[in-house]
């Protein structure tokens, strides 16, 4: 069966009189009449779902205009007015749209804050009556995260998660659609889907990426194309007979709630319903099989069928004095380069260990958890045996974790299998029990057996286990190899499960040690070992891995080995690694390595090495800095990386200018950023501000809401090189026009900038813009070029 949902509230609101600046949500009670009015207007052209009027109902949004303790109020009379058009049959969705803040670590916003706010929204709309939880138009997946369990603790309707996607075909923080799907999947999201930024034809692969990748219900909002401006004018193109030609191909994608976005009417909702009345869906893709694990921005899977996956057991404190005390004492630089390290030298999942005695382990798994998925795009496993540590790891963690480990012990289970189901996390399966460790491979796989019943009875899926086969000590027992092979034998006979296993406690009391583990290493792949925990620097356990996927038929006809060890592409080795020596070369890679701490000791010998702060800034601080533009621009890197490389070169100004205070650092130029009239969001233009900053821009921020008078008056005052204008409401992009106009007419000759989620090139070029940039980083890199002109 196909839903339809309603289309734009904005627009209609707009039509009905809604002033710039003015408070949507506040029509919910001074206009009551009018919302009933819009939602009768789409449920007469076919809507059998309707939107409530609260998108921006949250305490954060609505304290912009001084409401931040009507959230219950404005939420109830929103879907009052709703209830009188909807009547016993239409169903209604309540409308949850962002805060306008980022989660730490990328915004200041903390993932406890985000939660409270969405959870007072949702719990008025569920009070209210609502028969969907509609999360929309988000475009990171830790915020979604935070709201769907707001959600889920505050109702038991079903939720819909719908993200925002641009034309790269991920969020704004880099999520693609096919991990957000198994995220969100994971932690229990009734329907998954996406809305807004771009028309039907941009979404439909996001669609299909979806509905391919979960087995959950898809949606799909669009706007009515994208936006120009026509004679001062927003206007979104597309018709409704254009839009309702694209319904039977979202229908094929695998949509079954079909409605629109910004710029969609009442006759586009009666064209996506006479459209969908003889569009059949076709029979679902089944998910890839095995079991899949998420960073943000980066989906591995490990099964039987494909290549084997190195899980980097480096980040561990146990053994390693160094890296304890550094843990200990706050300082997280060598963890961070062990990550990058073990990274580069193909770990494809991370094991976080923040086991040091003394220290309270759920602060430290949170900041290591933040600081490394801002750095890696490898997913993690949260490594401990504190339940506190494990919810701090989980909860922090912007994707779906592994849980090392799960075992058989009474407490464990009853602590840790909640947690996995809340966050969504896979959980390793530890065959050890109050009894202890089971002898042979048999009693292990009963102790498993045990686990997996009880992960089942608790919510979990048969995609959430990874079995560990437990490797003691050759030295201690003759017998441990072959029952640890044997166990692996048995898993894949028994489960299908993908197996895991840490290899070198095999060995331990004998000598040659290495040859020992490569040596069991070999035999474990060929007995069924999917993803071995080892460390990912030693060669000869790289060489068993390459031999083994050619062997196993993971890498056909061994073109991969081929590639790695023919004498006549060295090149296909690791690439190498910095001089040592080189001061600059160093400076420029922590840059580019987002080393906060690292930075700083760096710059100072460059200083003590006699070189001068123009050369430290051009050589490695901007240097650094193109080359992640450059990467961010190819979609190798994304924008919690970016930033993080902002915060460090920022960190390195700072250094130089302690160091030699009397030095004055030559600013880029001045820029004045501003939200435009009537816009209360200004998440974009405030990461545009950040990275202007760190770029060496001297930047005066005038914040959101601000008119045409006000950035006028400040461009002058300020002898402005350039204004930056963000627009994020399809209902306030005129005054980006405006805004520009002004200037023009007040005489001034400053640069501008324009940007945010609804604007395009084309509607920038007729506003009148020298420039329209599409992202944060693509802005600094114009308005260095405008610089230099």
């Amino acid at each position: 069966m196909i839903h339809i949902f309603d289309g734009a509230m904005g627009t209609m609101l707009q039509q009905a009189g809604l002033q710039p600046g003015q408070c949507p949500e506040l029509w919910n009670v001074d206009n009551a009449g009018v919302i009933t009015g819009i939602h009768q207007q789409f449920i007469k052209h076919g809507a059998t779902v309707i939107e409530t009027n609260t998108f921006g109902a949250n305490r954060i949004k609505l304290g912009h205009y001084g409401l931040a303790d009507k959230v219950p109020l404005l939420n109830k009379a929103a879907v009052a007015a709703a209830r009188a058009a909807a009547g016993t049959t239409t169903k209604i969705a309540g409308s949850v749209g962002p805060t306008g803040k980022f989660i730490a670590p990328l915004g200041d916003l903390s993932f406890d804050e985000a939660y409270t706010v969405f959870y007072e929204q949702i719990h008025a709309l569920d009070q209210a009556g609502i028969d969907y939880i509609l999360i929309e138009t988000i475009i990171d997946i830790q915020e979604i995260r935070a709201a769907l369990l707001a959600a889920k603790a505050a109702t038991a309707k079903p939720v819909i998660c719908q993200l925002s996607f641009g034309a790269d075909g991920r969020t704004v923080t880099g999520t693609d659609p096919e991990t957000a799907a198994l995220v969100l999947a994971a932690m229990g999201a009734d329907i998954i889907g996406a809305n807004c930024s771009l028309g039907p034809a941009q979404l439909l692969p996001i669609i299909e990426t979806l509905a391919a990748s979960c087995r959950c219900p898809i949606s799909v909002q669009p706007n009515a194309g994208m936006p120009e401006l026509i004679n001062g004018e927003t206007i979104f193109p597309m018709s409704p007979a254009e839009f309702g030609q694209w319904v039977p191909k979202l229908i094929q994608a695998g949509a079954t709630y079909i409605g629109g976005c910004c710029g969609t009417t009442p006759q586009h909702i009666k064209a996506i319903s006479t459209a969908a009345r003889t569009a059949a869906p076709p029979p679902r893709q089944q998910p890839k099989p095995g079991l899949a694990l998420t960073s943000r921005s980066k989906t591995v899977y490990i099964a039987s069928s494909l290549p084997t996956v190195i899980i980097g057991e480096r980040i561990n404190p146990t053994g390693r004095k160094q890296l304890a005390a550094d843990i200990k004492a706050g300082q997280f630089l060598s963890v961070k380069k062990e990550a990058l390290e073990q990274v580069r030298a193909g770990a494809k999942v991370l094991d976080v260990n923040m086991g040091v005695p003394g220290i309270d382990q759920a602060a430290a798994m949170q900041q290591a958890v933040e600081e490394l998925s801002m750095l890696v795009d490898a997913p993690l496993s949260i490594d401990t045996s504190d339940a506190a540590a494990l919810e701090a790891g989980l909860k922090a963690y912007p994707g779906r974790a592994l849980i090392n480990s799960v075992s058989a012990e009474p407490e464990r289970l009853e602590l840790f299998l909640p947690l996995a189901k809340k966050y969504g996390a896979a959980i390793l399966c530890l065959p050890l029990s109050a009894d202890g460790v089971p002898a042979t491979a048999p009693a292990r796989v009963a102790v498993i057996r045990t686990i997996v019943d009880a992960a089942l009875a608790a919510g979990l899926t048969e995609n959430d286990f990874l079995l560990d086969a437990l490797v003691m000590t050759v030295a201690a027992d003759e017998q441990a190899a072959q029952q640890t092979l044997a166990t692996l034998r048995l898993y894949r006979e028994h489960f299908g499960y993908p197996s895991t296993m840490g290899l070198s406690n095999i060995s331990f009391g004998l000598p040659n040690r290495q040859l020992m583990n490569s040596t069991f290493c070999a035999m474990s792949l060929a007995a069924g070992l999917d993803a071995p925990i080892l460390n990912p620097y030693d060669k000869s356990m790289q060489d068993i891995l390459a031999a083994g996927g050619a062997l196993l038929g993971h890498d056909p006809n061994g073109r991969q080995y081929s590639l790695t060890y023919a004498s006549a592409a060295p090149a296909a080795q690791a690439a190498a690694p910095v001089n040592s020596d080189d001061i600059i070369a160093l400076t420029r890679q922590a840059v580019i390595n987002g080393e906060k701490e690292g930075v700083i000791p760096l710059v100072s010998k460059a200083l003590e090495q006699g070189f001068t702060p123009t050369d430290i800034t051009e050589q490695a601080l901007t240097a650094a800095m193109n080359e992640v533009g450059k990467a961010f621009g190819a979609g190798r890197c994304f924008l919690p990386q970016v930033l993080l490389s902002a915060e460090t070169m920022r960190s390195a100004f700072i250094t130089i200018k302690e160091l030699l205070p009397a030095h004055s650092m030559k600013s880029r130029g001045t820029v004045v950023m501003a939200t435009v009239k009537g816009d209360i969001h200004d998440l974009g233009k405030n990461i545009v501000a950040a990275l202007m900053e760190n770029n060496g821009f001297t930047v005066v921020d005038l914040g959101k809401d601000v008119a045409d008078t006000a950035i006028v008056d400040a461009a002058i005052h300020h002898n402005a090189d350039i204004v930056g204008l963000c627009a994020l409401m399809t209902t306030t992009m005129p005054q980006i026009d405006i805004a520009i106009r002004a200037l023009k007419a007040a005489g001034s000759n400053v640069r501008t900038i324009v940007g945010g989620a609804v604007l395009t090139a084309e509607y920038a070029s007729q506003a009148g813009a020298d420039a329209y940039a599409r992202d944060g980083v693509t802005a600094v890199n114009i308005a260095k070029e405008l610089m230099e002109r």
